[in-house]
């Protein structure tokens, strides 16, 4: 038996539907787009929010606008590439709040560089983040939640994970082995109460990408690329996020949610078809 909070504990015990009131949850790169967005949609649910980021004037200035909104928040530097580092966080997170009930590994690093030039600097540097600092910091918080029997931990991947994303240096490879290491964790942590399980972002505006928008046309073509026709916000990802970080997702466990607008159902639309154009647009006859 397990000490893993079910759906019916939420139900009687919760004011909020996600039943995340009081839970300790723990954001890496919280000061980014996708970041501060999981944290204040934790936060609004009653979480207390433990806020990682290498940013560490970014994060503070998150922290503080979220206790101004009433939101229990705390910042701490964390290089989550570095075993020092994470321990030091894992350390601050214990003695503020004690154990961590939810992990979301979220930090990321995208450089350009194609397979071809990229050096092993590089291509260390871009794993040394995307994947290597999300297995350190679930085994590092992960020890608490094991001791306790109970935790959940959700990683912020992409649809580059399913697809190469050309010249993008190691990041594809390492969005694949961040979705593999969530089965992981989840096949060997599951029965020892712990749910893994992975979110893979689709094309979200952010801080980050925001320059390619600004470029003629790109927010168009971009979105025509889409089932729903647009472009994702970073409270697109949250909302799933805090879904599955929350026992209303207490069966979920080493699960992928693709959340990118229906852009993996577009495929075909991108191989010219002649003549099927012209019939899809046309009205079904009755």
């Amino acid at each position: 038996m397990t000490n893993q909070i079910t759906k019916a504990d939420v139900d009687a015990n919760s004011q909020h539907w996600l039943g995340l009131e009081g839970k300790v949850c723990v954001v890496s790169g919280a000061a980014g787009g996708i970041g501060s967005a999981i944290a204040r949609v934790l936060g609004e649910a009653g979480a207390r929010l433990a806020l990682l980021d290498r940013d560490d004037d970014k994060c503070r200035a998150l922290a503080q606008a979220l206790n101004t909104n009433g939101i229990e928040a705390l910042a701490l530097a964390c290089d989550i590439g570095d075993i020092d580092s994470v321990r030091g966080a894992v350390q601050g997170v214990e003695s503020a709040y004690g154990a961590a009930d939810v992990l979301v590994n979220n930090a990321g690093l995208l450089r350009p560089g194609g397979i071809e030039e990229i050096g092993l600097e590089a291509w260390n540097a871009m794993l040394r983040v995307n994947l290597t600092g999300y297995m350190l910091c679930s085994q590092q918080f992960g020890h608490g939640m094991l001791k306790r029997g109970a935790g959940a931990i959700v990683h912020v991947a992409s649809v580059a994970a399913h697809h190469p994303q050309t010249y993008s240096g190691a990041y594809s490879a390492a969005k694949a082995g961040v979705a593999m290491l969530s089965k992981q964790i989840a096949a060997e942590w599951g029965p020892r109460g712990i749910r893994s399980n992975t979110v893979c972002p689709g094309m979200i505006r952010t801080p980050l990408s925001a320059a390619f928008y600004e470029h003629g046309d790109i927010e168009r073509r971009r979105s025509a690329m889409t089932a729903s026709r647009r472009i994702g916000e970073p409270h697109d990802i949250a909302d799933v996020v805090a879904f599955l970080a929350s026992a209303r997702a207490a069966y979920m466990n080493g699960a992928e949610i693709v959340v990118d607008g229906g852009l993996e159902s577009m495929l075909m639309d991108l191989v010219p078809r002649p003549g099927f154009e012209a019939a899809a647009a046309a009205p079904v006859a009755r």
